[in-house]
């Protein structure tokens, strides 16, 4: 059994707790820190069977019975705790980005370097079963070599302005997940990135400095081409689809949508919209990421999910801003630190 404590107890920092409590049978949670706790939150977390509540996420760090931590705070405090945790001997699951800044993830790569502690990075959606499904098709070498990777990820509802200006832009935020997906499914790194983005769903959007809109073309260091299209907003729902196509046959994964009934009558063929929310879609993937954690620490194997890999996502949303800025492909032995 592995002690647990949660250093943020927003959005995210429910989900894992919701997933420990109830799917990680080899995991508890002692204690929640988060700076703005208040009588609501305390009583959530109460109620979910975790006894600890506090607004010091030192008081996790200084825990001796604690022997993990997972990082779900804001994205400024990510490199900082992980910092600290690593330094407290405790192993850490920290939510995507490790940091924006290349030179802070370097100093957790430095940290870790022949430290026992266990580190992995919140790519959840690698642990879903359509994607993981189409990965093992393609490790397993029944569509060849692959030629084409289709990445589709849409939001249903776009952030605020005020979200979007602080929250490192969507190449950083959203398009993070798709970057760390292609290396998933093609199984190597990109070498260039190029993109065409605009502002088409919200021009407070663009008044605070993002983009909403992107089809990224990506080749990967197999040969392969890869395309990532994003938008902030599909009406329907939360569109998550992936295909490989490769030199013997293809794979491809569509929506998760709440049944798989299709309608047929006199006014036509109609199936059901994709599940609306992320929570909705990924909530598995959340539980299967975890366990995959605790099993680490428990059996002393690697995480599936290091820190070199969440620095290399977070290179490739460089790549990516600096090619929707000049207007040109970017080589991502361009960027360095």
């Amino acid at each position: 059994m592995v002690t647990v404590g949660i250093i943020g107890a927003g959005r995210i920092g429910r989900v894992h707790t919701k997933s420990i409590c109830n799917f990680v049978q080899n995991a508890r949670i002692k204690t929640i820190a988060d700076p703005f706790m208040n009588d609501e939150t305390a009583s959530w977390i109460r109620g979910m069977g975790v006894p600890g509540v506090t607004k010091d996420y030192h008081d996790i760090l200084e825990d001796p019975e604690i022997q993990a931590v997972l990082i779900c705070s804001s994205t400024d405090t990510h490199s900082e705790i992980s910092l600290e945790a690593i330094e407290a001997g405790k192993h850490v699951f920290c939510e995507k980005p490790i940091d924006h800044d290349l030179d802070r993830i370097q100093e957790v790569v430095q940290a870790l370097s022949g430290s026992s502690v266990k580190y992995q990075v919140g790519f959840n959606r690698r642990f879903d079963h359509n994607f993981a499904a189409v990965r093992r098709a393609v490790g397993e070498g029944r569509i060849g070599d692959p030629h084409i990777i289709r990445v589709t990820s849409r939001d249903p509802e776009p952030p605020s302005a005020e979200y979007a200006a602080v929250s490192g832009g969507m190449f950083l935020d959203m398009t993070i997940h798709d970057f760390d997906m292609v290396r998933f499914l093609a199984g190597c790194d990109a070498e260039e990135i190029y993109v065409e983005s605009a502002v088409l769903v919200d021009p407070a959007i663009g008044e605070a400095g993002d983009v909403d809109t992107a089809v990224i073309t990506l080749r990967m260091q197999n040969g392969a081409i890869a395309v990532i299209d994003n938008s902030r907003k599909a009406v329907y729902g939360y569109d998550q689809r992936a295909e490989v196509f490769g030199s013997k046959g293809m794979a491809a994964t569509s929506n998760d949508t709440p049944s798989s009934m299709v309608l047929s009558n006199a006014d036509g063929i109609t199936g059901e919209k994709p599940l609306y929310f992320f929570l909705e879609r990924y909530m598995d993937s959340f539980a299967a990421e975890m366990r995959c954690f605790i099993d680490a620490i428990e059996q002393d194997t690697d995480t599936p999910l290091g820190v070199d890999d969440g620095l290399k996502a977070v290179l490739m949303g460089i790549a990516a801003k600096k090619s929707a800025q000049e207007h040109r492909p970017v080589k991502l032995s361009e960027i360095s630190f």
